[in-house]
């Protein structure tokens, strides 16, 4: 039985400017194992974009795609698939606001259109931009992750899909987008329930507006110096920025390591 749980956003929280794992990072990760605590990964990107960072850090079990998809030593865990034909109702709104969608699955990711705004998306987390491709291929996959491109329109998307999707502001040029009523929390508590790791106490470590459920839902929520001041008020403790060692202060903080 793991003494402690430790969830860990990536993006500007467990990874650095460059979006890479920093060697002292990934040897916090080890003390965290060897003190009996169990470190998760709890991102919006999927298995497919961080199979280095699952590498250099030893962690096996993670909830990715906001909630929507989860693994446990490695296994599968659970999956929730986005409605295809509700895919084809995004696109086509989208393409009426002159913005474009971005599917993903846990083993690729294909985007309707390279708009300006994409290629700066994916210049924001320093990721390839995504092959275009056509409708078969939501058909073909188990989409359980999504992304939009727009700087404003989060409400307009939100009232015409909130009935059936999810949305989270993650970057100035996309919102991310999952099944409706996922998060980082719903994953997270189903991934505890799945593996019978409820009753222990539960840590995270956030930065933007999709890890606020998660932060919620813990015991101790760590935000990051550099995190958006609107999450900073869910925090028990705020820590150094994640380029000024903050998830080792944060961890020490607690005595985690």
């Amino acid at each position: 039985m793991y003494k402690y749980l430790v969830f860990f956003d990536l993006d500007s929280t467990l990874f650095d400017k460059n979006s890479q794992v920093t060697d002292e990072v990934a040897a916090a990760m080890d003390k965290i194992r060897a003190k009996g605590g169990l470190p998760v990964i709890a991102t919006g990107r999927t298995l497919y974009e961080i199979p280095e960072t699952l590498k250099k850090t030893k962690i096996d079990t993670a909830v990715t795609s906001n909630g929507d998809h989860g693994i446990y030593q490695g296994k599968e865990l659970f999956e929730r698939r986005i409605d295809p034909h509700t895919i084809d109702e995004l696109d086509d709104f989208a393409k009426q606001n002159g913005n474009s969608i971005t599917v993903l699955d846990q083993k690729g990711k294909g985007a309707s259109r390279h708009d300006e705004l994409l290629k700066k998306a994916c210049a924001f987390v320093h990721a390839p931009l995504p092959k275009l491709v056509d409708r078969d291929y939501w058909y073909e996959r188990p989409i359980d992750m999504m992304f939009v491109t727009t700087t404003d329109l989060d409400d307009v998307y939100e009232e015409k899909f909130g009935d059936r999707l999810s949305f989270y502001r993650n970057s100035p040029f996309s919102i991310d987008v999952v099944d409706h009523g996922a998060s980082k929390a719903s994953g997270i508590k189903q991934l505890m329930e799945m593996t019978g790791l409820t009753g222990i106490p539960t840590y995270a470590f956030g930065d933007g507006n999709n890890d606020i459920p998660m932060l919620d839902f813990v015991d101790h929520p760590v935000v990051m110096e550099n995190g958006r001041e609107r999450v900073k008020d869910h925090a028990e403790f705020v820590t150094t920025t994640n380029t000024n060692h903050g998830i080792v202060n944060g961890l020490r903080h607690f005595d985690l390591i």
